[in-house]
């Protein structure tokens, strides 16, 4: 659980990534840019799980690259405990990165099917070999393979002898085995069963209350989001569409887009699901090399007016809930936000 009274282990300032798009082959000339994240802010507390959802292509898997600088920012700023990491490079970039480890979403393509578990897990060992000296290292592995459920045994097999749930285990014991703070979980249980994805998600929230760990959790399912995620961000096209605690964005939503993506949550009591309005979108979404002007959303939202057009919505409480003590009153993008609207609760 987060505590919001302590400083941030993670602030994240006006992110913002785009990829040239060019023409040629011999003498390449740029002719725009896909604007994958495009000036995103928000912070991650100690302890804490911070929620990002969005449909496919909104920004979420670049934000994680971003964050453990695997892609170069094309600007804002990443400060892990003060520090800028994005302006960070060769050893002080790797003791960073130390702290900051990532979960990935497919287990069958993200494990070396020609290592064994054991060097899997052990390979950050090599390039961190303070953490587990070489004489450590097999103890170590079987510590980590039994922390996350699995047999200390198995360290000897390879990943094709495991199920995916088992390999996602597998993946998240590399996460550990530095002994990070933060970890990025890009859609880690998207790629398994629904069973499996209960269970996954379960180890995660016992591992982060034995070890006091941040996440940082994207996902498509919402409610499986809602379940891990103290708060939640809600992204469209590149931008931070609504951010705010669990209870206020699932049950208060103030962003159309947020409540639009709510009305399409499967609900299982059939007498609230009779009683629920079904928001349908209207057209596709927008190309990011050519986003809409103003508010992203403009082109599919019913409340857009004029000013959406022209004016870029900033995040920030609407100025009517400012200094109240009421769900409505958090960060939403939307100049119409304050306006009384139909709540989509899932």
């Amino acid at each position: 659980m987060s505590d919001s009274t302590l400083e941030p282990i993670l602030s994240v300032r006006n992110l913002v990534k785009h990829f040239p798009l060019t023409q040629g082959i011999l003498f390449k000339k740029q002719i725009g840019a896909v604007k994958a994240v495009d000036g995103i802010s928000f912070d991650l507390y100690p302890g804490e799980t911070l929620g990002i959802v969005g449909e496919s292509g909104c920004g979420k898997s670049t934000v994680a690259k971003l964050l453990m600088n695997l892609e170069q920012a094309t600007s804002g700023e990443v400060f892990y405990k003060g520090q800028d990491i994005t302006r960070l490079s060769g050893r002080a970039l790797k003791a960073v990165r130390r702290n900051i480890q990532m979960v990935f979403q497919d287990p069958y393509t993200s494990l070396n099917p020609r290592m064994t578990v054991g060097d899997i897990i052990g390979e950050p060992f090599d390039i961190h070999p303070e953490v587990a000296p070489k004489g450590d290292r097999r103890k170590r592995v079987q510590e980590l393979l039994d922390v996350v459920g699995l047999n200390p045994e198995y360290l000897n097999r390879y990943p094709h002898q495991f199920s995916g749930g088992q390999r996602q285990r597998i993946g998240i014991a590399r996460g550990l085995a530095l002994n990070p703070e933060v970890i990025i979980c890009d859609e880690p249980v998207s790629a398994l069963d629904v069973s499996v994805q209960a269970q996954v998600v379960n180890l995660m929230e016992k591992l982060q209350d034995e070890f006091g760990l941040s996440y940082i959790f994207i996902a498509h399912d919402l409610s499986i989001v809602r379940h891990i995620s103290d708060r939640v961000g809600v992204m469209y096209l590149g931008k931070m569409a609504e951010i705010g605690t669990d209870a206020e964005i699932y049950d208060h939503p103030t962003h159309p887009y947020t409540q639009a993506l709510l009305s399409a949550v499967p609900v299982p009591d059939p007498e609230a699901r009779e009683h629920r309005e079904r928001i349908i979108l209207t057209g596709d979404v927008p190309s990011p090399a050519n986003p809409p002007s103003g508010c992203r959303f403009r082109t599919r939202c019913w409340k857009a007016q004029e000013r959406c057009s022209q004016e870029v919505p900033l995040l920030a409480v609407p100025s009517v809930f400012a200094g109240q003590d009421t769900p409505a009153a958090h960060e939403s993008a939307c100049h119409f936000a304050a306006e009384k609207d139909v709540v989509h609760a899932a």
